[in-house]
């Protein structure tokens, strides 16, 4: 990322100019996702954690139809 100053700048415009670049590009939300390395779920994990979505929907509905929502 490149910002060149221009004439009679003050830096502190310059510095502005470069933060908002560099907000647009995405370029620091990515760092930040990068960070820290996340261990994807293995497939039964994501089954098990589906079915208890899935248990909790139910249940939810089961008491809005019995009014205790």
């Amino acid at each position: 990322m490149e910002v060149k100053k221009k004439p009679k700048e003050p830096t502190s415009f310059l510095l502005r100019r470069f933060t908002q670049k560099v907000r647009e590009s995405g370029i620091l939300v990515e760092a930040k996702k990068s960070q820290f390395y996340r261990k994807k779920p293995s497939r039964g994990q994501r089954r098990k954690s589906a079915l208890e979505r899935e248990a909790k929907r139910r249940q939810r509905i089961r008491l809005k139809k019995l009014g205790r929502i």
